[in-house]
C-alpha cells in the first residue's frame, strides 16, 4: 500500500468517526464513554496522518 493511499483511508475512517460522533452526540441516552472512545479514536487518527503527512 502506497504511503498516499494509506493516507486516503485513514482520513476516510476520520471522516467515518466524525460523523458517528455527531450522531451519537445527537442521539439520546447515547453512552458518554462512548462517545469519549470514538472522539480519543479520531484524535488518534488525526495524529497519525499529520505525522505521516510531514514524512510525506
Amino acid at each position: 500500500m502506497s504511503l498516499s493511499s494509506h493516507l486516503h483511508e485513514l482520513k476516510k475512517k476520520h471522516q467515518t468517526l466524525s460523523d458517528a460522533v455527531e450522531a451519537a452526540q445527537r442521539a439520546p441516552g447515547t453512552n458518554d464513554l462512548d462517545i469519549a472512545d470514538m472522539k480519543k479514536q479520531k484524535l488518534r487518527l488525526k495524529e497519525e496522518i499529520e505525522r505521516l503527512s510531514v514524512t510525506a
